[in-house]
């Protein structure tokens, strides 16, 4: 397919970023592993990529300004594009064997009346060997195929995903969460939880689930999945119905295709509401 300039730029740094993990991924019984915090870690594979990302999307964008997962904000406060990165989304799957996890690169544009919005996204996943990517307004693909949300409009025949909380997760983002999914397992064929936000939202956006909800995530985490999503004729919003172009620190966010996404909603609201 013949890419955007922008959307080559992202492809390249991603597939350089990924050949390094690929090959940390075979090893990883060797990986010197810190951790952060309970459950939540990061390697040197996860450090090394970030730092292949930023130099490749610098050199490519000089002037861009960063949000990144390790290193965090630098650039311009005033800027007009800004790079959202995760270099390994789903670390620990990653760090378990697991060939669940993916780059995630957002492309955000402030416009000249301050509105952000999202321009461009890739999520790639090296080990499926399944890239994902999407620029406003031009749809969204799956390596050379464009995909689309699922048409499933019932509950029981639909398939969700989320993020059960873990360790670090406090009790004010488990008991909501536990409120949702009590409220909707007996309505759905099923949830799903396979540890990588980004890989979530992309499935969404290619139809394997009708519907994704989760609470206290990183912009790094969606930033690239919400645009992926929408082009793909989804849906994504916070739970109270608002879009989540200019990503808070900390984002509640509920994703489906156009007959689920107000049926979740639905749920994740009220069970927000009823803290009984």
């Amino acid at each position: 397919m013949r890419l955007s300039p922008v959307m080559m730029v992202m492809q390249t740094a991603a597939q350089k970023a990924a050949k390094r993990l690929l090959r940390d991924f075979n090893e990883v019984e060797q990986l010197q592993v810190s951790i952060k915090g309970p459950g939540d870690f990061v390697s040197q594979a996860d450090l090394r990529a970030e730092q292949t990302l930023r130099e490749e999307l610098e050199r490519a964008r000089p002037g861009y300004a960063f949000l990144m997962e390790e290193s965090g904000e630098s650039g311009s406060d005033n800027w007009t594009w800004r790079w959202i990165v995760d270099p390994l989304d789903g670390t620990s799957n990653f760090l378990h064997g697991i060939p669940h996890w993916a780059i995630s690169i957002g492309l955000q544009r402030r416009l000249p009346d301050g509105k952000v919005e999202l321009a461009a996204a890739l999520i790639y996943n090296p080990a499926a060997g399944e890239m994902f990517w999407a620029e406003k307004g031009s749809g969204a693909f799956l390596n050379e195929r464009r995909i689309r949300v699922s048409a499933r409009r019932e509950m029981p025949e639909s398939l969700f995903a989320t993020g059960i909380p873990f360790a670090k997760v406090p009790a004010r983002q488990r008991l909501p969460f536990a409120r949702v999914l009590g409220n909707l397992m007996p309505r759905v064929a099923g949830v799903r939880r396979f540890g990588a936000a980004s890989l979530d939202l992309a499935w969404v956006a290619a139809g394997r689930y009708e519907g994704y909800w989760e609470f206290g995530i990183k912009p790094w985490d969606c930033a690239a999945g919400i645009l992926i999503v929408r082009e793909a004729g989804g849906q994504v919003t916070a739970p109270d119905g608002t879009e989540l172009d200019d990503l808070p620190d900390d984002v509640m966010i509920v994703a489906g295709n156009g007959n689920m996404h107000g049926k979740l909603l639905d749920i994740v609201a009220d069970s927000l509401k009823n803290p009984e």
